[in-house]
């Protein structure tokens, strides 16, 4: 875990005082929206079993939400949504999300730490940092928040739309997903950009 904080502690002794990791969940699904978090965690803040959100299972990502939260500094949690996907593109829509989760964050940070190798739509000072999730803390934390606030907002879509057991798949392409689709054709939330294959 402390290996977590290896590269961050080298950036702060570039002598900035305040950092915030980001990080997205749902760049890749068929529905929903994307969800970005930016989290600012104590220095050198050890949460036990803190990794990279696609390391942990769901049960273990639900265990580390709410500690997360109740140890950072600050944190913001974003969306931006299927009708923004559509109009901005995924890639401008995830900054967007990026963009207001940053926003939230009081006291702002000198320097967000993207995760992944593009930042060119971050409206703040920032720093792309390539697997982040899984050499940061502060990534690592915010991995764990977008992806935890977006699982549960699939599962409410799970409740209004059932026939696409999004409770299962989240929204990402499985099998079952392209069976739902072929039956009950796309739902209100569905990302038609995303479906040229099936509906070109």
């Amino acid at each position: 875990m402390t290996e977590l904080w290896t590269l961050e502690n080298e950036i702060y002794g570039e002598g900035y005082s305040l950092l915030c990791g980001v990080d997205e969940a749902g760049r890749g699904p068929l529905a929903g929206p994307v969800c970005a978090a930016a989290v600012i965690l104590p220095r050198s803040l050890v949460l036990a079993g803190l990794d990279d959100s696609k390391k942990l299972t769901e049960k273990k990502r639900e265990a580390l939400f709410n500690p997360i939260r109740e140890a950072a500094i600050s944190y913001g949690v974003a969306f931006a949504s299927v009708e923004e996907i559509e109009t901005l593109n995924i890639l401008n829509a995830t900054f967007l999300a990026m963009n207001r989760a940053i926003e939230q964050l009081s006291p702002a940070p000198e320097l967000a730490l993207i995760d992944g190798n593009r930042n060119t739509g971050i409206r703040f000072p920032s720093r792309c940092v390539v697997k982040g999730d899984a050499r940061c803390a502060d990534i690592a934390a915010a991995s764990v928040l977008a992806k935890v606030t977006r699982d549960r907002y699939m599962l409410e879509m799970a409740e209004r739309y059932p026939e696409y057991r999004f409770e299962q798949h989240k929204g990402y392409g499985t099998a079952l997903h392209y069976e739902a689709l072929r039956e009950h054709g796309p739902s209100p939330i569905h990302r038609m950009s995303f479906l040229k294959k099936l509906y070109g």
